[in-house]
């Protein structure tokens, strides 16, 4: 059994951020239909395909999630939590600027520290320190 670390601190935490924009998108009244037609068509300009897009979010968010917290297929569910995050810089935050409040509004900060942690979950080999 591995010994609970840091690292599994991370991932967890990771797991629980996905999962609860997941729940919180399935749960509330017209929230993956708010984020696909209303956000993703509309306003970013994918019609037709904004609601498959926010329902294939939705879903590997739940998926990626659980697969994190068991451990399991860790690199790819990163990878495609850093595409996911990657394209919501670009369509997104990156015009807004670097801070998510205070000197600025909506930006990449927050963004930037998630991709930073979901490397460090996909290539833990890479973060170890030694003596």
């Amino acid at each position: 059994m591995q010994s609970f670390n840091g690292l599994i601190l991370l991932r967890y935490s990771i797991a629980i951020i996905f999962l609860s924009h997941g729940a919180m998108r399935i749960y509330i009244e017209g929230g993956v239909y708010n984020f696909g037609e209303l956000f993703l068509n509309r306003h970013i300009g994918l019609s037709p395909l904004g609601l498959p897009i926010a329902w294939t979010v939705t879903i590997m968010e739940f998926v990626g999630s659980i697969l994190l917290i068991m451990n399991k297929y860790t690199k790819p569910v990163c990878y495609w939590f850093i595409f996911k995050i990657l394209t919501g810089i670009a369509l997104v935050h990156f015009k807004e600027g670097w801070f998510v409040v205070g000197a600025g509004r909506n930006g990449m900060e927050y963004s930037f520290l998630i991709i930073c942690a979901l490397l460090a979950v996909a290539f833990p080999e890479r973060f170890e320190f030694r003596k």
